[in-house]
């Protein structure tokens, strides 16, 4: 697990141990963070879960959106699973409808495990659903709240682009545009 040096990292004389506590403001945005997330994670994918899409497969297809169409063999490696337990898991959410397997044209011994109409249809699903809960938080915030809010997540954005670089916040276009569609 990565440590940070929140001294560098905010640019505060700021104690290591004393970072993650609740008593000092990074130790607050970092409880506040992950219990946001974590709350968003469980709302956006309980429902899924109780229709029988595990969060295994939520997890095949995030890495499907996100990468595209992959072989099996990179599948696994990404699952950190064998490829006979990765073919097992793509097995069942062939099954289920949510990915598909396609031969490519070129060399027909190679197999791509593809996004299938079910699995957009649940990452949609699961992606309006934390987009509802989000909207429904944020209406609680008035004009002044929101302007310091969109401030404070811009100067965010902005330090994750200086600690991973512009292209870390690229190639997740795919979330802005499935947002963007029929939500205006």
């Amino acid at each position: 697990m990565r440590t940070i040096d929140t001294a560098a990292s905010v640019g505060a004389a700021t104690d290591v141990a004393s970072a993650g506590t609740a008593e000092t403001p990074l130790g607050r945005i970092v409880a506040g963070f992950h219990d946001m997330i974590a709350g968003f994670r469980c709302a956006g994918t309980g429902r899924l879960v109780k229709a029988g899409v595990s969060m295994t497969h939520m997890h095949v297809m995030w890495l499907l959106q996100h990468h595209g169409d992959l072989p099996m063999s990179r599948m696994a490696e990404l699952l950190d699973v064998s490829l006979s337990n990765a073919t097992g898991i793509v097995d069942r959410m062939e099954e289920r409808g949510l990915v598909e397997r396609v031969r490519v044209p070129d060399d027909r011994r190679v197999v791509l495990v593809r996004i299938a109409a079910g699995g957009v249809q649940a990452l949609e699903e699961t992606e309006a659903i934390k987009q509802d809960r989000l909207l429904a938080i944020l209406g609680q915030l008035d004009r002044a709240q929101l302007d310091r809010l969109a401030t404070a997540l811009d100067d965010i954005r902005a330090a994750v682009v200086a600690e991973f670089g512009q292209d870390y916040l690229s190639g997740h276009d795919h979330h802005l545009i499935s947002r963007s569609q029929g939500r205006d």
